[in-house]
């Protein structure tokens, strides 16, 4: 079996081995070392040595003796996918879906979707390999994007470090907000006594860190309030908590109740409270980043699914 890719300006002068390992993700770097220092690479059809430096436009081949290393299972699970270009593949998630596999949920995942539609369009089953660079909490639906490549996963990895990347989230909430738009400027850590993925904005939080949501009410509703989200920082949960807090928790939230309390029944199987969905009405409308590779500024947008729609339309008859 073999692997071919031209180099790309942004890769030009380094290692032979360091350029196939970042196409490679699937191989670890040391066994694709070893591959060319066993003379299986080539260079426009030259064998490589593992010092060799490659240059733009070349063509680097590796012969893969074994199967890949890390080798993630693919599902065939259907995907709505937003956009698609050599470098990014953009979804839009729906609700149920967790992002990685877990030990209680090995398949069944983004990850696994993810990686059965890179599987169709490689020479060979990991190939490529999904860099997923933010999550979705499996209840929230919307927009996820992911890199298909070393560089272009490395880029937007930054971008979300440096909290460049612009997200906007509508929601459904209890209770009728006052204000037109504001900021919710609190800070947001693990709740004390409670598992740590659950968080909090109380005073006794662990590992509090500053945390900001830029809101606008899109519609006053008799009892709720559909809001436009969006999240200046990127902490765990930070839209459902920063709202509950408030006093307008999401409506269907499992854990977060009004006032930084915590729901009694706080399991993923537990009834849901509200009677207009089965999930927090919480959805990734956009994301907005400047391309990696083309650096042109882009937004990406997931419409609203059936079930939050649904909800609007019930409460909206109270």
């Amino acid at each position: 079996m073999h692997a071919t890719a031209i180099v790309e300006h942004y890769l030009t002068g380094t290692r032979v081995d360091t350029f196939l390992a970042r196409h490679l993700r699937s191989y670890t770097a040391w066994r694709l070392h070893r591959l060319v220092r066993a003379g299986q690479a080539t260079v426009n059809g030259i064998v490589a040595t593992p010092n060799q430096r490659v240059f733009t436009g070349e063509e680097v081949s590796i012969r893969l003796l074994e199967p890949p290393d890390n080798l993630m299972p693919s599902e065939e699970i259907p995907l709505e996918i937003v956009f698609e270009d050599q470098w990014l593949l953009i979804v839009n998630k729906p609700a149920g879906l967790i992002i990685h596999p877990t030990g209680k949920n090995p398949l069944g995942t983004l990850t696994n979707a993810l990686q059965f539609h890179l599987d169709r369009t490689s020479d060979y089953p990991g190939q490529k390999k999904p860099g997923i660079v933010h999550r979705l909490d499996r209840d929230t639906s919307g927009v996820v994007a992911t890199a298909k490549d070393h560089m272009a996963l490395r880029l937007l990895s930054i971008e979300f470090q440096r909290e460049r990347i612009q997200k906007s989230y509508i929601a459904l909430v209890d209770g009728v907000m006052k204000e037109d738009e504001g900021i919710i400027d609190l800070p947001i850590g693990r709740s004390r006594g409670d598992s740590s993925a659950l968080m909090t904005c109380r005073a006794d939080a662990l590992d509090a860190k500053a945390s900001k949501t830029h809101y606008e009410v899109i519609e006053r509703l008799p009892r709720h309030t559909l809001v436009r989200a969006k999240p200046r920082t990127g902490r765990l949960h930070q839209i459902r908590v920063h709202f509950a807090t408030l006093g307008h928790p999401v409506v269907g939230d499992e854990f977060y109740a009004a006032f930084g309390e915590l729901k009694p029944d706080r399991t993923p199987d537990a009834p849901r409270c509200s009677p207009f969905i089965n999930r927090q009405a919480l959805h990734a409308a956009s994301i907005s980043f400047s391309h990696p590779m083309t650096h042109e500024w882009r937004t990406f947008e997931a419409s609203l699914p059936p079930d939050i729609v649904q909800a609007i339309e019930s409460v909206r008859a109270l």
